[in-house]
């Protein structure tokens, strides 16, 4: 089965128009103000047209009001919910739509314990610990995955085309989320390096 690859924090049409030229299965969008890749609800649907079948659009949120969430899902097509923050499992499934959970990997985090706490979600997006949220592009300890850990993992945290293969030979997720790892700037990104990371996640499908 081959790995999902989710192309994160598009702010452009044409780096919406290399994510799905490469063969990424989802892109999402962030709905998180202080974030430097943040879009407001309008322009997602902008974006979100240039979007084919079957290739899923993600919103991402944290924290947010509940009336601001299913604003955004009036307003763009969005077909799975991203959250990020604090919310509990009451919260989550709220909107009636698909969501992952985004753990937050550190020593001392029960994972196990973390996705048994959201049965429902639709996989556990693990990412690496930093002040504020998100993972800030850097690579968190793949060790501390415990075998076993119920769920669909999407394995994110400074994910790039160098290290991905490496990556999922060591945790063997369903999905990969790649922002930081393919852009030039926070928000832009670099379509060679997009086109590199879904080559190298292919390569490594071949081979595991």
């Amino acid at each position: 089965m081959k790995t999902r690859i989710k192309i994160c924090g598009l702010t452009r049409e044409a780096d919406v128009d290399a994510a799905v030229a490469a063969g990424a299965d989802a892109l999402g969008f962030v709905f998180y103000p202080p974030s430097p890749r943040y879009v407001t609800p309008q322009r997602a649907a902008e974006l979100a047209r240039r979007v084919p079948p079957f290739v899923e659009v993600v919103g991402l949120f944290v924290n947010e009001a509940p009336a601001v969430v299913r604003a955004a899902c009036e307003t763009a097509p969005i077909s799975l919910l991203q959250f990020h923050g604090d919310e509990d499992a009451v919260y989550c499934r709220q909107f009636s739509r698909p969501w992952l959970r985004a753990a937050r990997v550190r020593p001392g985090l029960d994972l196990v314990e973390f996705a048994r706490s959201f049965p429902d979600a639709r996989g556990l997006l693990l990412d690496a610990f930093v002040d504020g949220y998100g993972g800030g592009g850097h690579v968190f300890d793949w060790t501390l995955i415990p075998p076993g850990l119920p769920g669909f993992l999407v394995l994110s945290g400074g994910l790039t085309a160098d290290n991905v293969g490496d990556a999922m030979e060591r945790v063997r997720p369903l999905a990969v989320d790649v922002s930081s790892g393919v852009e030039t700037s926070k928000g832009i990104k670099d379509h060679q390096k997009i086109a590199a990371f879904v080559a190298a996640v292919r390569k490594a499908d071949e081979s595991i």
